[in-house]
């Protein structure tokens, strides 16, 4: 069954780019932009990320959070945030990348 407009987003907890975990669940009620990527510091990953930063302004006026999810870990991160000034949060979700998974389950 597909996701649809307005269907709760399947929850999870990932830690982040510091590891710490952070829960979808504890985001309820606010606006979440949700986007996985394969790997950090590639061309195209870059480039989307890099496309969420530039527009961060719009994000943060309209109070939306933007998580990142890849299966790299909180090292390749943090490395990646650093190099590219990314301000929101980079998730890993670890071999064999459950939450991806979850997510395909419903396109």
């Amino acid at each position: 069954m597909a996701l649809q407009i307005g269907d709760p987003a399947p929850d999870f907890t990932l830690p982040d780019q510091s590891g710490t975990p952070v829960r979808l669940h504890d985001l309820l009620g606010q606006r979440v932009v949700i986007y996985f990527y394969p790997k950090d510091d590639t061309p195209g990953c870059t480039k989307e990320a890099c496309n969420f930063r530039d527009r961060w302004s719009a994000f943060e006026a309209n109070g939306i959070k933007v998580l990142g999810i890849s299966k790299d870990g909180a090292a390749s991160h943090d490395k990646f945030i650093g190099k590219y000034t990314l301000p929101f949060t980079l998730h890993t979700d670890a071999e064999p990348c459950p939450v991806a998974t979850a997510y395909e389950s419903y396109g």
